[in-house]
């Protein structure tokens, strides 16, 4: 790079144990618009950063199997870019349960690459053994033990799909208390103590995007201040996550099913939000899963329009 009024470059370093979903994440990115590479030497990174400034911003997928790699190696790169006055480098590491990656690989019927002669989970522990200093690192750590490649492709367009000149970008989600928590949430809070309209029969079968549903949640009478609360706890913590120099910040709303009160309550808190001026988008869990909304979060801009 040689433009001194260029931005600088972003750039994402990706990996994670074979099997995890490294490959998908990388071509999520590229789907972004990022410019993307995989399996690239150490040694060749610096280099993509000595001429002019690219056009697009860089991921780069590194794998550990390469001959290159070893984790003093890859902080040794990550030191050095951190270094350089016009790239902004991040280390995104994808992990994975090893009972999900034995999983994976016995579907797949691949060897694992760390133990070719042997069975896969005697690659997969060694594996992780050897990217264990590197997860302890990682500027940001996404589990895909529960994900889909479609999950995973949404939840890399939340953290890196976003206008990084608004500043924090905040994601709500709405999930199932049946489902287990999601990995990947700041902060967890419960809905179950409001009032459920899953026990009304004309409301069982909507969600918390139906007004039907969304009125009678709100009219529990701990509705208002519990949002209130939440709203007020959120604005605070925001410009503090801000100051961090954290790009995105997520909050998780559950309740039994994740289908009516932690809809609701994620709905209403991403507008108040987008009112107050923060680049808001929702998922909802469960009814992705239904397929009663698409796969990719919703938006909201500030003060409050709509978009996706």
């Amino acid at each position: 790079m040689t433009d001194n009024a260029s931005a600088p470059q972003r750039v994402i370093l990706v990996t994670g144990p074979a099997g995890a979903g490294r490959s998908t994440a990388i071509n999520a990115l590229e789907d972004i618009g990022f410019e993307a590479i995989d399996n690239l030497p150490l040694s060749l990174v610096p280099r993509l950063l000595e001429g002019p400034s690219l056009p697009r911003p860089l991921a780069l997928g590194i794998d550990a199997r390469g001959r290159q790699f070893s984790p003093g190696a890859l902080f040794d790169l990550q030191a050095l870019l951190a270094k350089h006055p016009e790239a902004m480098p991040e280390l995104l590491y994808l992990d994975c349960s090893p009972e999900v990656l034995l999983r994976r690989y016995s579907e797949t019927r691949r060897r694992h690459p760390l133990a070719p002669q042997e069975s896969p989970s005697d690659g997969i522990v060694r594996e992780l053994a050897l990217l264990g200093s590197v997860k302890e690192r990682a500027d940001v750590l996404i589990d895909t033990s529960d994900l889909t490649p479609h999950d995973l492709r949404a939840r890399m367009q939340e953290l890196f799909g976003q206008d990084q000149s608004v500043g924090v970008s905040v994601t709500l989600l709405s999930f199932s208390y049946k489902r287990g928590l999601p990995h990947s949430a700041d902060v967890v809070l419960d809905c179950r103590f409001l009032d459920n309209p899953y026990w009304q029969p004309d409301l069982r079968g909507l969600s918390g995007l139906d007004p039907q549903v969304s009125a009678y949640v709100m009219r529990d009478p701990r509705f208002a201040p519990f949002v209130q609360q939440v709203l007020a706890l959120t604005t605070f913590l925001l410009p503090a996550v801000k100051e961090e120099g954290k790009a995105h910040f997520s909050i998780a709303f559950g309740c039994t099913g994740g289908q009516h009160r932690s809809v609701t309550v994620s709905e209403n808190l991403a507008r108040a939000l987008a009112e107050r001026g923060w680049q808001v988008s929702i998922r909802h869990r469960e009814l992705e899963r239904r397929g009663l909304v698409p796969g990719a979060a919703s938006s909201l801009s500030p003060h409050g329009e709509s978009g996706n």
